[in-house]
């Protein structure tokens, strides 16, 4: 687990880069050098349930829902080291051949300085 101290004024905060992980992707999530371990379990609190089943669907979105949670805007403006935030955009209505869907809208903001014209997950 990498910590860094940041000292703003008189306070010093501890900032571990474990701990972010977990806010992100749950609570049992775990990283090593070439492996990123998720429990499903941990997604329970957005409306997951953990089934062997889940599709590749459901898994992305609580995973998107469990980050939101951290990944704010307001954290965004703030902490310097977060370059990524998720918003809830505006439902609406779309029609598939003749039937009637709802749709919601995340969007996931990334913010890196401006020296490349396309995304690189290195980057964030």
């Amino acid at each position: 687990m990498r910590v860094f101290a940041i000292t703003v004024g008189c306070i010093n905060f501890l900032i571990s880069w474990q701990s972010q992980l977990q806010q992100v992707f749950g609570a049992g999530a775990t990283q090593d050098a070439s492996t990123l371990i998720i429990d499903k379990a941990d997604f329970a609190a957005v409306g997951l349930t953990a089934d062997t089943s889940n599709t590749a669907e459901a898994l992305l979105i609580a995973i998107i829902l469990t980050a939101q949670s951290s990944l704010t805007e307001a954290n965004f403006e703030t902490n310097l080291e977060q370059s990524i935030y998720v918003e809830t955009g505006l439902p609406s209505f779309r029609t598939r051949n003749t039937t009637q869907y709802r749709t919601d809208s995340l969007a996931i903001t990334l913010a890196k300085l401006d020296t490349a014209g396309q995304i690189d997950p290195d980057d964030y």
